[in-house]
């Protein structure tokens, strides 16, 4: 279904920036914030719901990162 809103240009300036910041369009914008707002869609839902499904990625990826920076910036000064 089609709805037009009138928006006031600020705050179509701040769905612009922000469908652009996120790659996504003002229509996916716009519908999340109604659901989100409507209780359609509940963020820690939404959380639970992508933790129950699996480890994701490297679980200690987080660990010891300092040292990799630390590494990455000496091998990028020596170049």
């Amino acid at each position: 279904m089609a709805l037009s809103v009138r928006l006031d240009p600020a705050l179509a300036t701040r769905v612009e920036e922000e469908s652009k910041r996120l790659g996504i369009s003002k229509s996916d914008l716009i519908k999340d914030a109604l659901e989100l707002r409507l209780g359609l869609k509940n963020p820690y839902d939404l959380l639970r719901q992508v933790r129950r499904s699996g480890p994701m990625g490297n679980p200690t990826a987080s660990e010891h990162t300092g040292a990799g920076l630390k590494a990455k910036l000496r091998a990028k000064r020596s170049d």
